[in-house]
């Protein structure tokens, strides 16, 4: 089997998690190849790690960077804390107003607050970086690589964090314009009002987005072990749990040779979890790629890969040819 339907031309956002070390960076940057070919490509790291450089064997950085060799493919990987510090410099007069108007801050206390760190605010920034980058509409395919299982998670239900924030900033605008309603009989909407606004209406499209399986994919990556088959299991449950429901799963790292006594004794010892895969996530679309004799690391094996991702003839795993370690 082979990947389908992220060809579909309303298929703009296209998520990739799983457990760490299962190989979600190679499978994202080869989709994200081959999507290159007929769309324009922006591929998102969203993990702290950043393995996207390395596997590209080209620096990316918090900036989009077109990769070399290729002639519709971008890439960025998000920084969290320099995302959170440009929609402060963006907004910081809509957030300096807020708490001037909400607390008993006073100017410094203000400028001290809006330094800080806020927990959780990572993947908020993350998710708000990819929503930007599609409102804008300058690429066809927005491809995302996540950090392993947890981060994942938290990136997909970021919304709802953002969602908190605002309904907290929302009731201490309430109370500003109690007062104010109280002293001078009325009250005018102002630039705060439709800072939160905007925000609101943000959150709401990114849960449109991600709930909407002609819009959006997210495609789990799993290797046949006990650990990472289980931990696909839950991390699909608690998607499920968000309305977010995949379709497709790559199973990695498949022996496919039995040319050595080692490749015999792994192609055994993986038939029961590759039997315990296809009951498990029986009405998925399931791609199984070979182990490769390489580090599967710039263009050339990336492609290789993306040979076995998107073409039938090559995608089913080949029994004893020479894939010899």
């Amino acid at each position: 089997m082979a990947l389908a339907g992220l060809e579909n031309k309303e298929l703009n956002l296209i998520i990739f998690g799983g457990k760490g070390g299962v190989g979600k960076t190679s499978c994202a940057i080869a989709t994200a190849l081959a999507l290159s070919h007929n769309y324009k490509t922006l591929l998102i790291s969203t993990d702290p790690a950043h393995s996207v450089s390395d596997c590209l064997e080209q620096q990316i950085g918090f900036k989009v960077t077109e990769i070399n060799g290729t002639t519709n493919l971008s890439a960025i990987e998000v920084v969290a804390d320099e995302a959170l510090l440009v929609f402060i410099n963006e907004h910081k007069k809509e957030l300096k107003k807020l708490l001037d108007t909400s607390t008993n801050l006073d100017d410094d206390d203000v400028d001290e607050m809006l330094t800080l760190s806020i927990p959780g605010i990572d993947e908020v920034m993350s998710f708000k970086t990819i929503i930007d980058f599609i409102e804008k509409g300058e690429y066809d395919k927005y491809v995302v690589d996540t950090a392993p299982t947890g981060h994942a998670l938290r990136l997909i239900s970021s919304p709802k964090l953002l969602d908190e924030w605002i309904k907290v900033a929302a009731r201490m605008r309430w109370k500003y314009r109690y007062m104010l309603t109280s002293f001078s009989g009325s009250y005018q909407q102002d630039d705060v009002d439709a800072f939160l606004f905007s925000l609101k209406k943000t959150v709401k499209r990114i849960e449109n987005i991600l709930r909407d399986n002609t819009k959006s994919e997210f495609i789990p990556v799993c290797i046949p072990e006990a650990m990472a088959i289980n931990e696909t299991g839950r991390l699909l449950a608690d998607l499920a749990k968000s309305g977010i429901i995949a379709q497709q799963i790559i199973v990695n790292n498949v022996m496919s040779s039995d040319g050595c006594s080692f490749c015999k004794s792994r192609m055994a010892g993986q038939l029961p979890y590759l039997q315990q895969i296809h009951e498990t996530f029986s009405t998925f679309n399931t791609v199984e790629i070979p182990v490769f004799p390489e580090e599967i690391k710039g263009l050339k094996a990336l492609n290789k890969l993306k040979s076995f991702l998107f073409e039938k003839e090559n995608s089913e795993p080949e029994k004893p040819k020479t894939i010899l370690l």
